[in-house]
């Protein structure tokens, strides 16, 4: 055999040895990256539920008997009244305490609305839903609602009211799912951080009238959180002739002139 073919097989064997090395190195990528992707999926998993764990707020017992706060009032005791009951005009708030939505109706009206209760001429329904445990997860929602009724429990409510739409969270935070949170935020209203109150917010005393409020929410097939209703009628959802504040203090003004 002559030296030229020799070197031509030579050179044959080298490139397939090259070939099956670079063949080998490929498939040992090929399984890392299968390895790798299956440890990035489990952690993920383990993200998703930790964040599950996270958003339950250490759970939310709605099984429990209906305790109606002391003093509310309407259909099956699921409204929370403000003002006087002969006011002429009665404005109804549906409102979740994990809402931004209704925190921009409170930030908004919560200096006229107290300047009209406190003139006798409007009473304020307040009533409560859910919704954003039910859409973003978590229980904030549900707990913030119960500790709202237990400062209701102790004639706190209207100022405690005020504080958790002031301090709200980001509605992806379900900060409000700690009872400690709540408990804290008490200490911003003069006597209502006593023991009752702790272990009313502690024990979910008002969790099943909560729920049951929600319920009713959800089969009066409402819009919406906030919905504000003057004397029965929507006047907040119009966006051809939005409400503000002067608009809501004129028409309440009107009602009690009109009754003299």
């Amino acid at each position: 055999m002559s030296d030229k073919n020799r070197e031509g097989k030579r050179t044959a064997r080298e490139r397939l040895a090259v070939e099956r090395e670079r063949e080998k190195a490929r498939e040992r990528r090929r399984r890392t990256l299968i390895v790798s992707s299956a440890v990035v999926g489990v952690l993920g998993l383990a993200a998703v539920v930790g964040v599950i764990a996270a958003n339950s707020g250490g759970g939310g017992d709605t099984s429990g008997p209906v305790v109606v706060p002391k003093g509310a009032t309407g259909k099956d005791g699921l409204v929370i009244p403000v003002g006087k009951d002969n006011a002429p005009s009665t404005l109804t708030v549906w409102e979740d305490f994990r809402c931004p939505g209704c925190k921009m109706f409170e930030d908004t009206y919560r200096s006229t609305i107290h300047e009209l209760t406190d003139s006798g001429k409007l009473k304020v329904e307040y009533r409560f839903a859910t919704l954003i445990d039910g859409n973003m997860g978590g229980s904030g929602s549900l707990h913030a609602a119960n500790a709202a009724a237990c400062a209701q429990e102790t004639g706190k409510f209207p100022a405690y009211h005020d504080v958790l739409f002031e301090k709200q969270p980001a509605e992806t935070d379900d900060a409000f799912a700690d009872d400690g949170t709540l408990i804290d935020l008490a200490g911003e209203v003069q006597g209502l951080a006593t023991d009752a109150f702790r272990a009313c917010v502690d024990d979910g005393t008002h969790n099943s009238w909560v729920a049951k409020s929600n319920q009713a929410f959800q089969d009066a097939e409402l819009r919406g959180t906030p919905t504000v209703l003057l004397n029965g009628k929507d006047v907040y959802g119009d966006q051809s002739n939005p409400l503000t504040p002067a608009k809501l203090k004129q028409q309440v003004d009107a009602a009690a002139a009109d009754r003299g």
